[in-house]
């Protein structure tokens, strides 16, 4: 009785192997053009998932087909609509690994800046999500300066910048309240070296003029006072300098 259900279950294993093999055999009689009529077919009725899915497929049997690079953009894209960053940015790395010279690398750099743009969070929060998107689009302008996306990657650039600054003006304030100088003193250095263009800029030199005061170092104080007048003569943090200049001088000379 033993012997016989092992042979039942050897043919049933056997039959299970054929039958898998017969679906295999199947899939890769399908053409490259008819994988790709699923995949467009399942992208247009916003099945975003399958659709990367079956241009995968149409990549991985047809890897010396014109198209390969092709279906690696959409398969990328596909899971972008989809809001699966992961998979769109692992298949960017794929795209920019076999097609390093493709004429859609730039659109690969976007895509890849944006995957990283959409997950960025609250200013409080840690920006490294911005700093990913920061590098892709930078490297996008950089290396191809008249693509047809380098003006929107110039766009989220100074978007991202304002958000690193933001992020380290709102870590500054949080130590200047718990009077850690020289934490504070760090970011907002940082902030007038590496983000000059951002509207951040400003406030770090007049808080710089702050930090200094507070412990004792009147001269650096005066530096960054007149690094801000003169560079932004106008600002409203000017002018809040000019008048707790003023409002000083009236009390020293009571």
């Amino acid at each position: 009785m033993r012997t016989k259900k092992i042979l039942i279950l050897l043919g049933l294993a056997i039959t299970l192997t054929a039958c898998a093999g017969t679906d295999t055999d199947l899939e890769m009689d399908k053409t490259l053009s008819e994988i790709y009529e699923t995949a467009y077919a399942e992208f247009n009725d916003e099945h975003y998932e399958t659709a990367a899915e079956e241009f995968l497929k149409a990549e991985g049997q047809y890897p010396s087909s014109p198209w390969a690079a092709d279906a690696l953009v959409m398969a990328a894209y596909s899971y972008y609509m989809d809001n699966d960053f992961a998979g769109a940015i692992l298949v960017t790395d794929r795209f920019m690994r076999f097609h390093p010279g493709h004429k859609d690398v730039p659109y690969m750099l976007y895509l890849r800046g944006m995957c990283y743009y959409r997950q960025v969070s609250d200013v409080r929060r840690e920006p490294g999500m911005s700093a990913y998107a920061l590098q892709q689009f930078q490297q996008l302008v950089d290396r191809f300066p008249r693509s047809e996306y380098a003006k929107n990657a110039k766009n989220k650039i100074i978007i991202l910048k304002n958000y690193i600054a933001g992020k380290a003006m709102y870590s500054a304030r949080a130590d200047m309240a718990k009077e850690n100088w020289p934490s504070a003193i760090s970011r907002l250095q940082s902030i007038v070296q590496t983000a000059q263009e951002t509207a951040m800029t400003p406030e770090a030199l007049y808080r710089l003029t702050e930090c200094y005061t507070a412990i004792g170092l009147p001269e650096q104080a005066y530096g960054y006072a007149e690094m801000l007048r003169m560079n932004f003569p106008d600002n409203t943090w000017t002018q809040k300098l000019t008048k707790k200049a003023a409002d000083f001088d009236s009390g020293k000379d009571k």
